[in-house]
């Protein structure tokens, strides 16, 4: 690492990433440590995936600001960052003829934080919009802003962008303590015995945030995680409907939902459950049979003979049930971005935004020029004309080798996952790139394929291969 930088984001996850891009546009020594071996590995990897339109935060909090905030920059993010992006929309339902009266109480509150278009439908206009709701709805709040995104692509492109600008990304690397000198420098210490000197320090470890920032104030943290369990259904279902279908919300949360996928599928879920353990991304029987139950209160007839995984993620829920972002009290130039739960990924732009800004502020940092903020994806075969197709693979004929049978991913792409900046070391780190693994067959095909390329590429023994980085090795 050797050098001191300006300031030292923890954690490479949506909010991590999305500050370190808004950074790199300063003239600025930035780097991001980051305690697995990829980006998106913590709360980012599993989520609803859904840009929320910013109903339902209490008005006046960061969740219900930065929200909506978020969701307005959406579109610009995404022709700059060249991910996909939906405006599908979405749908509050209602199934108790005796609570229609809240879903006027959400519309008013979304009105109250900014939120643009939206109306209650009668049940007759809202199955007309959505002939697969369930027998029980009775009326629903339509949010036309509301959209959805692949979160590993969002996370992915941003600190790809952010690298293209100049900061150091380190993984592997594992914060055991933090010390502020008399000089106001932070001396970071790594798992490896390395240590990282930075001005300022950003802390955004997700789940872990607590104990990062417990590190350095005696005004203590506390992070309790929620685990969320999903189901994911085959392509063949991701029509069943176009609209992100939400349930009126409990105390709970925002409960279960049906959403379509930027690439096709259907995704159910998530549970709510507080757990202790900080990695605990087990699923149950029971909160999957939960999921199930709960998303047939809302939609009918969900094929959930298609279901080809599940999954659960965990969310980074704080004591005030608000973000936890700005400058430590007691220890100046330290800045949290901590318990950020949903609607975190939506916000994530935002708070990527309102986070460089307080630290450019206390640094006095200035703009740098050379500041650029277009990347350009991975080119998908699937997309291209037939001539685009032949062209490329005359080119280069690995393109025209396809790996990956249920995503139709060729060779040629998984090969530009590992060698493109922030390039995939695992085969979870190709999936979440290409998407090579993630289809009907979840890797039963191809994984033995993609192994080989990351052996060859990387220039490793087959036996070295992981799943997701550290002992997770494919071969024993």
């Amino acid at each position: 690492m050797g050098k001191q930088y300006d300031v030292a984001i923890i954690g490479a996850g949506v909010c991590g990433a999305a500050i370190a891009r808004e950074l790199s546009r300063y003239d600025a020594a930035v780097c991001v440590l980051e305690k697995e071996e990829d980006v998106c590995c913590g709360t980012t990897k599993a989520n609803s995936a859904i840009i929320h339109g910013g109903h339902d935060p209490v008005p006046g909090t960061w969740k219900a600001k930065l929200n909506v905030q978020g969701n307005r920059m959406m579109d610009q993010l995404a022709r700059e960052l060249d991910i996909p992006f939906v405006r599908n929309g979405a749908m509050v339902v209602c199934t108790a003829p005796e609570r229609l009266p809240e879903l006027e109480t959400l519309r008013l509150r979304g009105v109250e934080n900014g939120v643009d278009g939206m109306r209650i439908l009668s049940r007759e206009e809202a199955v007309q919009r959505e002939p697969n709701l369930s027998d029980a709805v009775c009326g629903a709040l339509l949010i036309p802003t509301s959209g959805i995104v692949c979160p590993f692509e969002l996370n992915l492109a941003l600190a790809e962008n952010a690298s293209a600008n100049g900061v150091d990304f380190f993984f592997d690397s594992e914060v055991r303590a933090i010390h502020r000198g008399d000089d106001g420098v932070f001396r970071i210490e790594i798992a490896s015995g390395e240590v990282v000197l930075a001005r300022a320090v950003v802390n955004a470890a997700g789940v872990f945030a607590d104990r990062i920032h417990n590190m350095v104030s005696s005004l203590k943290m506390t992070i309790r995680p929620r685990r969320g369990e999903y189901v994911l259904l085959d392509k063949q279902a991701g029509t069943h409907v176009s609209s992100t279908i939400f349930a009126l919300p409990d105390a709970a949360g925002k409960g279960v939902l049906v959403t379509p996928t930027v690439h096709g599928n259907l995704l159910v879920g998530p549970t709510s459950e507080q757990i202790a353990d900080r990695e605990g991304t087990d699923t149950t029987a029971a909160g999957l049979a939960l999921v199930v139950e709960k998303a047939s209160r809302s939609v009918k007839d969900l094929p959930f003979g298609s279901v080809i995984t599940s999954f659960a993620g965990l969310r980074a829920s704080g004591e005030t049930k608000d973000f936890r972002i700005g400058e430590a009290q007691d220890c100046p130039c330290f800045f949290d971005c901590a318990a950020i739960d949903s609607p975190g990924l939506s916000s994530a732009p935002a708070i990527g935004v309102m986070v460089a800004g307080l630290v450019r502020e206390r640094l006095s940092l200035e703009e740098k020029p050379s500041f650029q903020a277009v990347r350009r994806g991975i080119v998908r075969m699937e997309s291209l004309t037939i001539e685009e197709r032949n062209a490329r693979i005359r080119k280069n004929p690995a393109y025209g080798s396809i790996v990956c049978r249920c995503e139709k991913i060729s060779e040629g792409e998984i090969v530009d996952a590992i060698r493109r900046p922030l390039g995939a070391r695992s085969l979870d780190g190709v999936k979440r790139r290409v998407r090579a693994g993630m289809g009907r067959c979840q890797g039963g095909f191809c994984a033995p394929r993609v192994m080989e390329i990351l052996a060859r590429e990387r220039k490793i023994a087959m036996k070295e291969v992981t799943k997701s980085g550290g002992d997770s090795k494919m071969i024993c």
